[in-house]
């Protein structure tokens, strides 16, 4: 992920790489796909470990995808997961979404999915995706709404997760509540036609709780985000065994439901 005086909260501790790599053009960007079309160029911002990234380029081919991060090493998830899939036309670029290294009017299409809310200043990105965005091109982002996240039973320690998130990634510069800024911010970036809505990733089945939670269970032990927690003093190590814990118990839960909430624009350059 691009950052300005941020620093990326998650990391990439496979527990982090496992859900990433779950998402699809079809689960993350469904409300950019009608507006694709074969041979298009677009910028894929942020693309982690590249499976969004794939799928848009099948989606394009003939045209091209640039995959952006801001590290040779993030980069490389993304360069792998192309090669696994025996793609061509994609293209990789180590770049700060603060300041795209891309001559203006570059692209038809710019993505983002996930990125926003780990910058340092969102509307300087989305100036920068629209400055190389050609006229009459589409910007289009996707970013959680932490505090809409919704779950039953009303176990207590995914409510400490829930603060404990806030706290720790508030501390690195991010902002965990984009999804219902997201217009906001398009506006101030200079965007006057915008299409804002929303939309939800539900974990109900016993496969999906299971899948969600253990990797959660996993991930507050052994992430980034638990790294950050210990070190800045806002948890112990028995706070995150609790909500690791806490996790466990409610993919356990035979009526166990979990909601999160995205925000998501397409934007007119």
């Amino acid at each position: 992920m691009a950052t300005k005086d941020a620093v990326y909260t998650h990391g990439h501790h496979e527990s982090v790489l496992r859900s990433h790599r779950w998402r699809t053009v079809e689960n993350s960007a469904a409300h950019l796909l009608p507006h694709l079309e074969p041979g298009m160029s677009l910028l894929d911002v942020g693309c982690g470990p590249g499976t969004i990234t794939a799928d848009l380029a099948a989606r394009v081919a003939p045209g091209t995808v640039t995959a952006s991060e801001v590290t040779e090493e993030a980069l490389g998830l993304a360069r792998a997961e192309v090669a696994r899939r025996g793609l061509t036309g994609v293209e990789f670029a180590v770049a700060d979404v603060h300041a795209l290294d891309f001559p203006d009017d570059s692209f038809d299409v710019v993505h983002a999915h996930q990125v926003l809310q780990h910058v340092g200043d969102p509307v300087q990105a989305l100036r920068e995706m629209r400055r190389v965005c050609r006229p009459g091109g589409i910007v289009a982002v996707r970013d959680s709404d932490y505090a809409a996240f919704t779950w039953f039973p009303e176990q207590p320690e995914l409510q400490e997760w829930m603060a404990l998130y806030q706290k720790v990634a508030r501390a690195n510069g991010g902002e965990p509540d984009a999804g219902r800024r997201l217009l906001s911010w398009a506006r101030a970036a200079g965007f006057a036609d915008v299409s804002a809505t929303s939309s939800t990733w539900c974990f109900a089945t016993p496969e999906d709780r299971q899948w969600w939670g253990g990797m959660w269970a996993e991930r507050i032990l052994k992430s980034d985000m638990a790294r950050q927690a210990l070190d800045s003093g806002a948890a112990t190590e028995d706070d995150l065994r609790r909500i690791s814990e806490g996790w466990r118990a409610w993919a356990a839960e035979p009526d166990g439901w979990l909601s999160l909430l995205h925000g998501e624009l397409i934007c007119r350059a």
